[in-house]
């Protein structure tokens, strides 16, 4: 553990060593007091004593034998991994459009035929539109966004391109584009290493 230093390492491995158990309790305990006093401000912390303890057992690779105040942690629990994470990306074809468009066109296909209906397409599509328009400026036909709704509905949602009228959406001038976030921030770090230059 580098933060308590190579000292200490030290005096942990010679307190393995010592043979009489009185002796290396003393030591155990003289090494927590002085990692103690290398983070004082750290002592309003909860449990600040067990995790010292802790440390201390890590730092001896389990094999100090003295009567710890505190249950410290196992070697099992140390070395063990948490369980993974499972990620819920299954069944989207389609990452960069994410789980609520899905969820959104699954609505669309319980709405009944009407206006209700072909707003909530409107606004799928121009969401969708604007999630390429975010990563690419350049964005794309329209025609693959009705291709898209068409294949994510299974066929149920078919619309006319034009009536979607997606060819006069634009994005707002207040969201700017990945790569025109990229482009700025890396004018910013050229103008601040100007800055420290001229300073110099």
């Amino acid at each position: 553990m580098p933060e308590y230093g190579r000292s200490i390492q030290r005096m942990v491995d010679y307190a393995v060593t010592i043979e009489d158990r009185a002796e290396r309790q003393r030591c155990a305990e003289t090494i927590v007091r002085i990692m103690k006093g290398k983070f004082p401000e750290g002592q309003d912390m909860p449990d600040y004593e067990q995790k010292l303890w802790d440390h201390l057992a890590i730092m001896a690779n389990f094999q100090l034998d003295i009567d710890y105040p505190f249950e410290v942690i196992r070697p099992e629990n140390f070395l063990s991994r948490p369980d993974t994470i499972p990620y819920g990306v299954g069944g989207i074809t389609h990452r960069h459009y994410g789980h609520y468009i899905m969820a959104m066109i699954d609505e669309a296909r319980q709405l009944p035929e009407g206006p209700l209906r072909n707003e909530l397409i409107r606004l799928v599509a121009i969401q969708m539109k604007k999630e390429h328009l975010l990563w690419n400026k350049e964005g794309l036909e329209d025609g693959k966004i009705v291709d898209d709704i068409r294949e994510f509905s299974e066929g149920e949602i078919v619309v006319d391109e034009k009536a979607l009228d997606l060819a006069s959406y634009k994005l707002p001038a207040n969201i700017q584009t990945q790569p025109a976030a990229q482009s700025q921030g890396k004018k910013k770090k050229k103008k601040k290493k100007n800055n420290n230059n001229s300073n110099n």
